[in-house]
């Protein structure tokens, strides 16, 4: 197993998890299995219970897990399916570790941090990057581990100190260290000091940089570069730029272009693989697909999306919303102009408070080709989501509904269309007359980590659906699988009164009485989904439901649904996940 670590330096955010998303996908273009594994240093067992406004989106996976966002980008780019077990937290190992303390595994020695936390960590590694994560079924080649934070943190440091054992354990030859710093630009001079502090703080603790990525705003002049590669005592080639592109996925192609592959050949003696010819031409299919996909077009016609949420001060709250939108657009040959809209801007006590905000968050509304309502928790905002609902019905706008953003479809359609003026959730009042969105039976009130229905789920469309333009993205299946995260859901007593008012609940779960999708005949495209489809949407594979948002916005779903009805996708027989 060859490893590549890539840890940071100077300053956390400046694009760990995109670097290292972009060299597993190098990787993979020559052949290799890829696999990934992310190590969060905070002491939550999982991402579950932190906030979208502190700490961005949590991901989750097939299996379940609530994780960090970079788990997502590795997805992405990478086009595997990763475990819960692939992120791992402080939290995770401590935990682990005091549990086989009170079985008495150590058979009464003093439990520490080294060596008992640091070999918990290297066989966590060492077991998780053996695990198959494409349709071969084989154990990866290469895992890539991305070190959260910034070394030098003080909860990082058991980390640092096992990796730095693993290193030692599989060999120089197995074991490739990329460090990504931040070089910033002070009244237009590039700045190296900071750089230069960080690559000793790595020696010091340990980890020998066999790369440096410098990031910056724009293209790093090459006499900085030389003055980086003599000062951290490396080869000039092995000091590289990773400056802003018009998009994230282009990063592949400047590291490419300055030859990380070449690099990463070298150090881990990648030469030496044989790896079958079948592979070599998947891995060079791949990449030409990759190149054609993600440089834009030029002069492409612009398509105005809304997003409608509630935690739109951070960008990173709907990441994966983000992308998916970005994969779908791509595929329609179209520029995506993204604008949020904070949903508390579009309620009356804006109005009175900020009327600026308020008319600002309207128009922005009724500029929109199409608006996508994503998911969140709590009552804030929520009565904003739904006279946005509203105005996309009346006005036959593409609309689509993700988790919260179908259940508020279907409290709007309770309220405007069967007369039920104070129909809501039970999450946003408990004693409602009219509760149509309920708690899970299942779930738990008191356990909030980990007790959400999570995961990938089947859903079962239901007969005489085949009408549906949703359907038909999925290429006429009778059944889909995405991923789940949530607490409430449709109330089953109301379900009859709302298909009357024209809701169709065209697909359910295996059981038949949970709400899954809701789609409107009368409509362009009017799609509500109690799944989250944005974390199954990958680069050269969008996902259906949100391809289909798009396309209608764009006006061009029946050539769409054309297309995959007669499979004329351009990652036929590259990508080995797939959604149908």
């Amino acid at each position: 197993m060859r490893t590549v670590l890539v840890s940071g330096g100077v300053i956390s955010g400046i694009g760990k998890g995109i670097i290292a998303s972009s060299a597993g996908l190098l990787l993979k273009t020559t052949g290799l299995r890829v696999t990934a594994i992310k190590i969060d240093p905070y002491l939550n067992i999982d991402a579950g219970t932190l906030g979208p406004l502190e700490h961005g989106e949590c991901f989750v996976l097939a299996d379940g897990g609530e994780c960090d966002l970079d788990l997502g980008n590795y997805e992405r780019y990478l086009g595997i399916q990763l475990t819960n077990e692939s992120n791992i937290t402080t939290g995770k190992i401590y935990n682990l570790v005091l549990q086989r303390e009170r079985k008495g595994d150590f058979l009464g020695k003093t439990v520490q941090v080294v060596p008992h936390i640091t070999d918990a960590i290297q066989d966590h590694i060492e077991r998780v990057s053996k695990i198959p994560v494409d349709d071969s079924g084989l154990p990866p080649d290469v895992c890539i581990i991305e070190l959260g934070g910034t070394v030098g943190d003080i909860e990082s440091m058991p980390f640092i100190e096992a990796l730095v054992q693993y290193r030692h354990k599989v060999g120089k030859d197995n074991f490739f260290c990329i460090n990504v710093t931040y070089v910033p630009v002070i009244h237009g001079e590039e700045k190296t000091k900071p750089t230069q502090h960080a690559i000793k703080q790595v020696r010091s603790a340990g980890l020998t940089p066999d790369l440096i990525a410098c990031r910056c705003e724009h293209k790093i002049e090459e006499a900085t570069l030389q003055k980086i590669a003599r000062s951290c005592q490396v080869d000039y080639e092995q000091v590289m730029t990773v400056w802003d592109m018009e998009t994230i996925y282009q990063v592949p192609l400047i590291l490419n272009e300055q030859g990380l592959l070449d690099v990463l050949t070298r150090g881990l003696r990648l030469d030496k693989l044989e790896l079958a010819p079948s592979m070599v031409q998947k891995g060079a299919s791949l990449w030409e697909l990759w190149k054609d996909t993600v440089v834009p077009k030029q002069h492409l016609e612009p398509i105005n999306i809304v997003l409608v949420g509630k935690y739109t001060a951070l960008d990173d709250s709907y990441l994966s919303v983000r992308k998916s939108l970005e994969h779908a657009a791509m595929r329609c040959n179209r520029k995506l102009n993204l604008v949020s809209v904070d949903s508390e801007h579009l309620e009356d006590s804006t109005q009175k408070s900020d009327p600026t905000k308020y008319h600002k968050a309207w128009n922005a509304i009724c500029e929109a080709q199409g608006m996508v309502v994503p998911g969140g928790f709590g009552s804030r905002g929520v009565e904003g989501m739904i006279r946005a609902a509203q105005w996309a019905r009346e006005r036959k706008i593409p609309y689509i509904g993700l988790c919260l953003g179908m259940q508020v479809a279907v409290i709007e359609a309770a309220r405007n269309l069967c007369g039920l003026t104070d129909a809501t959730s039970e999450e946003f009042d408990a004693n409602a007359e009219h509760d149509v969105i309920i708690f899970m039976p299942e779930g738990s009130k008191e356990q909030l980590g980990g007790t959400m229905r999570l995961g990938t789920r089947a859903t079962h469309f239901e007969a005489g659906s085949e009408w549906s333009k949703l359907r038909a993205l999925y290429k006429g299946a009778p059944v889909a699988h995405e991923r789940h995260r949530h607490r409430y859901e449709v109330n089953p007593d109301y379900v009859e009164q709302l298909e009357a008012a024209g809701l169709n609940f065209i697909g359910k779960d295996d059981t038949g009485r949970r709400m899954e999708v809701v789609e409107r005949k009368d409509h362009p495209y009017f799609v509500g989904l109690q799944a989250h489809p944005e974390y199954t949407s990958r680069v050269l594979q969008p996902a259906p439901s949100l391809l289909g948002f798009v396309a209608a916005s764009a006006g061009c779903l029946d050539k769409i649904i054309d297309d995959l009805r007669h499979h004329k996708t351009p990652e036929d027989g590259v990508n080995g996940v797939t959604h149908f």
